[in-house]
Parts: structure tokens; C-alpha cells; sequence
């Protein structure tokens, strides 16, 4: 038996835009993601999250899953425009007492919440009023927000995230238009990160300073990262490898933990790359309890002197002009549904290099999981594919343990298939299969075995 520590966090993640549906009910305000799914071409069979998976209406069901499997912590988002409809100001009190009934109820079975207060789906009048990220009064607004979230649920909510997946937001977003907002550029991407930071700094600072004190609980934000392994051992290779996780998690990561940027996207960008003052640097550095981290595969990374600008929702790639890399999978690697190559040992590779670079952070694997091609077969879904993945990258989380890095929690994604922002419902994520016509949840075999790890608190 491969055992975790005693206090090690075993949980489940979600999202509100992929799994509530409910996009109108009881006040709630349209967001990007409402409007972005109303584009021709954007969503695979142009499907949306209005609908969902009616988590809105069947919340209690989803606790009531989450108790069969003994789930220590559930991690969910919670949605601006459910309880701002307009982004700002006017209260929404239903979307207020939706989520009082979702926290107790996840209390009264002894689960742990875990609240995400930015999981992409801002409401649609700051983008359309006020430019939405690319705003720099958007960090202002999301305090306000986060000011909101903190006096009504903190007193229950002990664990926070801010901002999920800051590259997402800025990169597929605003660099290559696959998501919501749907701009494409090669500036506007690095201009929106700056803004999440200082957003995450502002209400950081808030927390801590106003609740934090009395209601003694922890803030951080989760940050994704694919690991990439140089393609070769040549000398190009491996300083591309570097560079590319710099780019990806160090961009957000650096500042958390040093105040700056990483050098190499300072000299690489120039003056397209935003400048800290020195009090938005104080407010950043060290505004985190607890480092946040997604994270699904592995690739290898060439340098490339001329790489494609071409980005997609596969490659994890950025701007790659940029970076002058190139992003390729081993062949021998076996893949999940989406493409995504599964590599436990770059989950644990990444984890050193966190380890390293940022001086020991305790870390939270706040998002882990592929997708599979599950089939619903007799009341049944047999997805050891699933089963495998999940055991090779705990394995790899255990290893971790053992090698001394402070790793605190794993969540897998996801409690539910759900809503795939650009994939639309093609993609099964969950360890709970849904029904969308009948919405109808049945565990699948990763659930029982997930289950029984944190029943045994370790892998046989």
C-alpha cells in the first residue's frame, strides 16, 4: 500500500458555466460564455451550458454522489453573474441563498468546500461596457466581487481560489479566439494576464487584511500547466523546454512568488509585456497560501526557429513566435480521448520543478483527469482507461510525497462529464456518467475506484 499523509485533501472539482445550467433562473445574468456559444462555428454542434447538467436544480443528487464515494472536498466555481448579473453592484439575493444551500448541504456531510470565484464565465455587461479583461479596472471590480463572496460565504468557505487558469483566460481567449471572449491578438493576451494577477493581488490583499484574520481560512490561485520535456539533449532543445514553461507557468507563478516576471519573457517581449509598479509587485509577491495546480499531460518541446502562429486547444502552445519552440508527442505514448498524451512521470517532473524554482510551496493538484470514450452499457460504464490514468498520476503524486515535496491535496476533474467549452458535450471528463437527455448520474468504475482510495487513503 502506497499511503498518504493523514491531513492529505482528497477531493473532486467542478465548474458553474460547465455543470449548472439554470442560465436564466432566478435572476442570474447572462455571461461571456451565454453569448459566445450563440456564435456560429464557436462550439462543437453548437452546443452551450444552458442546460448543463441542471446541477442548479440537482445539487442535493450531486452531494448525495459525492457522500457514496466518501469525497473529502468538492472544489466548485462560483458565478459572477449568478450573483452580479450586471458584473457589478446590484445583488442577485437568490444566487446569494443558491450557493448558502450548496455550502451547507456539502457541510452537512462533511465535505470540505472549495470555492473558485473566477472560472471564466464573466458577466456579459463588463465585457460588452467596460472591455472585460482588458480593462485595468477590471482588477477594481473583481474585489468588489470577491469582497461580496468573502462577507457571504467565508464564514463557512475555508479554502479559496481566485483566478483558475489565468493562461486560458488570456491565451485561448484573447490570443487565439477559441474561447469566450473570442478576440484573437498577439499583444491583448499579456495585457489580460496582467490584469488577473493584479485582480488576484486586489482581492488576496482584501482577504487577508479584511477576513482572513477572524475567519482564519486560506486564499491562492490555480494555474495549469503542461509538462514539456526537450526533445532531445541537445543544448536548443532543452532551453526551449525552459523557455515554454516559463512561458506558460512561470508567467503567472513568478510574480506569486517573486514579484516579477521571468526574465526570459522580459527580454523576449519587451514593451509588449506589462510592467509591475512597485507597490503592484509587493501586493502580488507572496499573496498566495498555497500553490495551485492543474495539470493533465506532457509534450515535448523543439526550438523552432520559425514555429506556426497557429494555436489550439491541444497543444497547450501560447504564442509560439514568441517562444520559438515547437510542441510535438512521442509516439509511444498512449493518448486520451481529447489527444492528450498520458505521461505520469511529467506530472511528477513538474511538481520538482515548483518545487525548485519557487522555494517549497505547499502545493494543491487542484485539477487532474482525461477523457475517455465512456460507454453506458447495462446500467454500467467499464472505463479502466480512465482508472489507469488516475493511477499512474497518483502513483506519481505519492513519489512526490516521498521525495519531500509538501503536496496537500489532488482533485480529480471532474465530479460530472460536463460541458467542454469548445468541445461542446463530445468530451467525457467525469467519473460520473450523465445522461444530457434525462440527466440521469451513474458511477462509473473510476468513481468506485476513486472511492476506495480515499477510503484506504492510498494506492494498493
Amino acid at each position: 500500500m502506497r499511503t498518504f499523509p493523514t491531513d492529505f485533501t482528497w477531493g473532486a472539482a467542478t465548474s458553474a458555466y460547465q455543470i449548472e445550467g439554470g442560465s436564466t433562473a432566478d435572476g442570474k445574468g447572462p455571461s461571456i460564455w451565454d453569448a459566445f456559444t450563440t456564435i456560429p462555428g464557436k462550439i462543437h454542434n453548437a452546443h452551450s451550458g444552458r442546460s448543463a447538467c441542471d446541477h442548479f436544480h440537482r445539487y442535493r443528487e450531486d452531494i448525495a454522489l459525492m457522500r457514496t464515494m466518501g469525497l473529502k472536498a468538492y472544489r466548485f466555481s462560483i458565478s459572477w453573474p449568478r450573483l452580479l448579473p450586471r458584473g457589478r453592484r446590484a445583488v442577485n439575493r437568490a444566487g446569494i441563498a443558491f450557493y448558502d444551500r450548496l455550502i451547507d448541504a456539502l457541510l452537512a456531510e462533511e465535505i470540505t468546500p472549495w470555492a473558485t470565484l473566477y472560472h471564466w464565465d464573466l458577466p456579459l455587461a463588463l465585457q460588452m461596457a467596460q472591455d472585460g479583461w482588458l480593462n485595468p479596472e477590471m482588477p477594481t471590480y473583481f474585489a468588489e466581487y470577491a469582497d461580496l463572496c468573502f462577507s457571504h460565504f467565508g464564514d463557512r468557505v475555508k479554502h479559496w481560489i481566485t483566478i483558475n487558469e489565468a493562461w486560458v483566460v488570456a491565451i485561448l481567449g484573447h490570443g487565439h479566439g477559441i474561447f469566450a471572449p473570442g478576440r484573437t491578438s498577439h499583444d491583448e493576451p499579456y495585457r489580460v494576464g496582467h490584469h488577473l494577477l493584479l485582480a488576484h493581488g486586489a482581492a488576496a490583499q482584501l482577504y487577508r487584511s479584511k477576513y482572513q484574520p477572524r475567519q482564519r481560512g486560506v486564499i491562492g490561485m490555480a494555474n495549469n500547466c503542461d509538462w514539456r520535456e526537450p526533445a532531445s539533449e541537445e543544448g536548443p532543445d532543452r532551453a526551449a523546454a525552459e523557455r515554454a514553461l516559463a512561458f506558460f507557468l512561470g508567467w503567472f507563478g513568478d510574480p506569486l512568488y517573486h514579484g516579477r516576471y521571468p526574465e526570459v519573457m522580459r527580454s523576449r517581449l519587451g514593451d509588449r509585456l506589462p510592467r509591475f509598479t512597485a507597490a503592484q509587485a509587493a501586493q502580488i509577491k507572496g499573496s498566495t497560501d498555497f500553490f495551485g495546480l492543474n495539470h493533465y499531460t506532457t509534450m515535448l518541446a523543439a526550438h523552432c526557429d520559425n514555429p506556426s502562429s497557429e494555436g489550439n486547444y491541444l497543444t497547450n502552445i501560447g504564442i509560439a513566435e514568441d517562444q520559438d519552440l515547437e510542441l510535438h508527442l512521442d509516439p509511444e505514448w498512449p493518448v486520451t480521448a481529447i489527444g492528450w498524451g498520458i505521461v505520469p512521470w511529467g506530472c511528477h517532473k513538474l511538481l520538482h520543478w515548483i518545487d525548485a524554482r519557487y522555494d517549497h510551496p505547499e502545493i494543491v493538484l487542484t485539477e487532474n483527469g482525461c477523457a475517455v470514450d465512456d460507454d453506458l452499457v447495462a446500467g454500467r460504464v467499464d472505463d479502466q482507461r480512465r482508472i489507469d490514468y488516475f493511477n499512474g498520476y497518483v502513483a506519481a503524486c505519492h513519489q512526490a510525497l516521498a521525495d519531500g515535496i509538501a503536496l496537500k491535496g489532488y482533485f480529480a476533474w471532474s465530479l460530472l462529464d460536463n460541458f467542454e467549452w469548445a468541445l461542446g458535450y463530445s468530451m467525457r471528463f467525469g467519473i460520473h456518467y450523465v445522461d444530457y437527455a434525462t440527466q440521469e448520474r451513474t458511477p462509473k468504475a473510476s468513481a468506485k475506484w476513486y472511492a476506495a482510495v480515499i477510503r484506504q487513503n492510498g494506492l494498493p
